[in-house]
């Protein structure tokens, strides 16, 4: 299927064109490690330790597993060459966390062009709203709470979310620390950072919880079977952005069969309505979840195409590493690893 994008900027500008092209680069791992398996796969070994969100106790925990304990894993550069930092989300239809070529497999490309970034591994189904929501406002607190001791810039944090991943990215962009109720009041000192992210990059994204194009399983295992009408309007972000909605990034195929391109053209619509700088890529092409689709030649191009766009903002510098090629999608999920996002038998 001959490959064929269309770049939609602020201004309206519409450009065709071809682009195959992969950079050489290594990929970074990161120097704060837990223990290496020797059966694990390399691309698997020497992961971050886990940072848990809610140390003192897991607000609407319903149990004490370590499926009720939502983390981070911080992926370092060996060399920065930006303050910018990016929350990564993984999707997985708010049932389980693509951790592998999601999260982990976006970090190390970032860590790899100089990019600081933190993978969520976030409370999913059985457990429903606020609590996934509440875990990743979580997220975005507490790397602005300790941005001084990663070396970041709390004003320079943006997210990145795949699927329903992107759902829950763009409800930070869109509502912020308005998003959910806050656990534990102001007195926690991560609570009173802001939630809202400096940008968003969304890949295929899940954006309305309501109307044909909404992705049906993500909107149960958020809000229920039965879903509250107004919490469907709220949770559908496209009717949400206004003038202080974070400047996105949207990837998507035309042909996408699980989650409608419709999404990711309505959120292009209302931040461009709203006057918010946005740039969708939109791939004549049928595919869901490949995320940085190194095994797909005619979608292989978009990481560049967000490269040039981190750049052409100034989340990265003109000068910053080049990127590694994307290579094969990791696994899904890595082997020995436990949390809450893990797929269940």
């Amino acid at each position: 299927m001959a490959l064929r994008y269309i770049r939609i900027l602020l201004q309206m500008k519409i450009t065709w064109s071809l682009l195959f092209s992969f950079f050489l680069g290594a990929l970074v791992i990161p120097a704060i490690a837990q223990t290496s398996a020797p059966n694990l796969p390399d691309m698997f070994k020497n992961l971050p330790q886990p940072i848990f969100l809610w140390p003192n106790g897991v607000p609407g925990a319903l149990g004490y597993t370590e499926a009720d304990k939502p983390r981070l894993y911080a992926f370092l550069p060996q060399t920065k060459s930006t303050n910018t930092a990016v929350l990564v989300i993984p999707g997985g239809g708010y049932e389980h966390v693509a951790i592998g070529h999601e999260g982990i497999q976006y970090a190390r490309w970032l860590n790899a062009q100089g990019v600081t970034a933190f993978v969520l591994d976030y409370r999913v189904a059985p457990y429903k709203y606020p609590v996934e929501i509440q875990d990743g406002m979580r997220a975005m607190r507490y790397l602005r709470a300790h941005a001084a001791e990663y070396g970041i810039d709390a004003n320079r944090i943006g997210v990145w979310g795949s699927s329903a991943g992107g759902h829950l990215a763009s409800t930070l962009g869109v509502h912020g620390n308005d998003a959910a109720p806050l656990p534990g009041g102001k007195n926690d000192s991560v609570n009173q950072a802001d939630a809202k992210p400096n940008f968003m990059i969304l890949s295929y994204p899940v954006i309305s919880m309501q109307g044909p194009e909404a992705h049906v399983g993500s909107m149960k295992n958020l809000l229920g079977e039965t879903p509250d009408a107004q919490m469907q309007q709220k949770f559908s972000n496209e009717l949400g952005v206004d003038a202080q909605t974070p400047m996105t990034f949207l990837f998507a195929t035309t042909g996408d069969a699980t989650v409608p391109v419709e999404n990711s053209l309505d959120f292009y619509r209302a931040l461009e309505r709203a006057h918010v700088p946005v740039e969708l890529h939109i791939y004549d092409y049928a595919n869901h979840g490949c995320g940085l689709c190194g095994e797909i030649p005619e979608l292989a191009t978009w990481p560049l195409l967000l490269r040039n766009w981190l750049m052409h903002e100034g989340w990265l510098p003109k000068d910053a590493p080049p990127m590694p090629p994307a290579g094969p999608n990791y696994p899904f999920w890595p082997p020995m690893l436990d949390g809450p996002g893990k797929p269940q038998p």
